[in-house]
């Protein structure tokens, strides 16, 4: 499959300017305003959406490439945007295969509504499969209560992708996946984001309390836990893990270029004056930031490209999915910490665009799957136990 970059998405210019603003929006710890409004206007907030339904149609591996151009200048930008694609991304897959449920959800992101994801939870590592958040059926509906963290666009979401718990029969309990209106009553966001890295997301904490979301914004309710991973759950899977790959292997290449770039400058008088590109020890570490982009680069690519062109992996999906973003997090951070260590201490300054890097790659590991889930969702696929109910 060729994946073709449209150019119309993402102009040099829109990216030179989304570069410039990324240092601004980090120090100042601001949600990024101009970018968001300048991406929404180029049409990349639609870039997966049917052409038909008022879209780009493009499909997860171009994507991936849109994705990756952007965060390569901005990565804060690109991770937060991605939050409303990916939810493009899995309705446009379901309406591809003639499942139209969530047709109303590419139809109102074409006519302008954000979608934003909402399922962080303190205490939950099993994350989509459970939740600690309650979902109460009522007449129409659902309300719902609890404590989302890591919420994100919390400035300009309109529709809050969320799931929790019914536990109404016990016997039989269920994830209720929902998507929250702005204006409904019974929820505030609490602006908790003060972070390490990745400022610029604003993914503020939602506390829901008694929140009513109609039965027309429910999207599925499945059994708990790995049984409940139908092609809508395993989709937000499927387009979350290879876009959140995409984002961080950009932010290794762009440090990467960086360093390459600093040591084809600096001199060394043990070197006889000679630059640090001729120093053997650099080259060689040079060496192992480029052989682990060409690790992970490659599983990135097949992973989006398979998906895209629907090659038929059945019950191993779930554990691709996890291990090729885990694969990328893992490769990107050794990048930048390689790249800062070459650096001769000019990394350290908040001036330097490394040191940025170096915060924002660190962000990785905490996007779903974390490490230990990667783990459990590999190893139980290995062995044929995926599927079996939790025994603790």
């Amino acid at each position: 499959m060729t994946v073709i970059t449209n150019p119309h998405v993402l102009t040099q210019d829109i990216l030179d300017r989304c570069a410039r603003r990324a240092p601004e929006y980090d120090r100042d710890n601001r949600f990024f305003h101009e970018d968001f409004e300048e991406l929404r206007a180029s049409g990349y907030l639609l870039m997966a959406v049917p052409v038909e339904l008022g879209g780009l149609g493009l499909s997860l591996a171009e994507v991936c490439r849109e994705t990756a151009r952007l965060a390569y200048h901005a990565p804060a930008t690109a991770i937060a945007t991605n939050m409303h694609v990916y939810w493009t991304g899995v309705a446009a897959d379901l309406y591809r295969s003639g499942d139209r449920s969530l047709t109303w959800l590419l139809e109102e992101a074409a006519a302008g509504e954000v979608f934003a994801a909402g399922h962080g939870e303190g205490g939950n590592d099993l994350t989509l499969l459970l939740s600690t958040s309650k979902a109460e059926p009522v007449d129409g509906g659902y309300r719902f209560t609890g404590h989302k963290i890591f919420g994100s666009l919390s400035p300009v979401w309109t529709r809050l992708g969320l799931h929790a718990m019914d536990t109404s029969d016990p016997a039989n309990p269920k994830i209720v996946h929902a998507f929250m209106p702005r204006s409904t009553e019974g929820y505030v966001i609490n602006e908790t984001w003060d972070t390490l890295g990745m400022r610029a997301t604003r993914s503020d904490d939602t506390v829901l309390d008694g929140a009513f979301v109609p039965d027309r914004y429910i999207a599925r309710v499945v059994p708990t836990g790995f049984a409940g991973a139908d092609q809508f759950v395993l989709g937000i899977f499927a387009w979350a893990e290879p876009t959140f790959s995409s984002v961080y292997l950009a932010i290794a290449q762009r440090a990467m270029d960086l360093a390459v770039a600093a040591l084809e400058k600096r001199t060394s008088i043990a070197l006889g004056g000679a630059t640090l590109a001729h120093h053997p020890m650099l080259q060689y570490t040079v060496a192992e930031m480029s052989l682990a982009l060409e690790g992970a680069l490659p599983h990135l690519e097949k992973t989006a490209e398979d998906w895209s062109n629907g090659v038929d992996h059945g019950g191993l999906w779930p554990a691709k999915l996890v291990a090729t973003k885990y694969h990328a997090v893992e490769a990107a951070k050794r990048v930048v910490d390689l790249a800062m260590e070459v650096s001769g201490g000019s990394g350290m300054f908040r001036s330097n665009e490394l040191e940025r890097l170096y915060r924002d790659v660190r962000c990785g590991g905490f996007h779903p799957a974390n490490a230990a889930l990667v783990h459990e969702i590999v190893g139980k696929t290995a062995l044929g136990v995926l599927a079996e109910p939790q025994r603790w």
